[in-house]
């Protein structure tokens, strides 16, 4: 299938249809955008998962080692800034941590400015290996849009679901 066509049928649409059978007083328009948008959610979280793998990473360890990137130089976040930006327990972040110090893609040192607190810095290593590895994964996306989608499609997609986002995410 072309980015120009649009498929006839497919699995939401079976459900939305059982529904109409059942149920024909039901509006299920919201059923089917968002059942799309979880199995695409889906779909693309077990892509990107595997092309994060060559790297000795999955998805958890990568938004980790992308928040500190992101975060510019010198690259140094405070494990409450990470747990509230990735919105993960402390345990789980904590577990993420442990194993990604192992590996040598950060370090974890004492806040000069909090006697409690600690600095978790991206390695240099781990700056490299997340830089690829974003690469990869942006890699798939962009397939996954081309396939489907023209260029326009996608901008307008984009600011769509932005509109839709800013309106039910707190």
């Amino acid at each position: 299938m072309d980015s120009t066509e649009t498929p006839a049928h497919d699995a939401v649409d079976a459900i939305t249809d059982q529904w109409a059978a059942v149920r024909p007083d039901l509006d299920t328009v919201p059923m089917a955008v968002f059942g799309r948008i979880y199995r695409l959610a889906g779909g693309m979280r077990g892509r990107v998962d595997k092309a994060y793998s060559p790297y000795g990473m999955g998805l958890g360890e990568f938004d980790v080692l992308a928040t500190l990137r992101r975060s510019g130089e010198p690259y140094t976040l405070s494990p409450r800034e990470l747990t509230a930006t990735l919105m993960i327990t402390t345990g789980g972040m904590t577990g993420r941590l442990d194993k990604l110090e192992k590996a040598g893609l950060l370090s974890r040192s004492p806040d000069p400015n909090d006697r409690r607190g600690l600095r978790v810095t991206l390695s240099e290593r781990g700056r490299e290996l997340v830089d690829q590895a974003v690469g990869a994964g942006l890699a798939q996306q962009r397939e996954a849009l081309e396939a489907a989608l023209t260029p326009e499609e996608a901008e307008q997609l984009a600011g769509l679901l932005r509109k839709l986002l800013a309106t039910t995410v707190v």
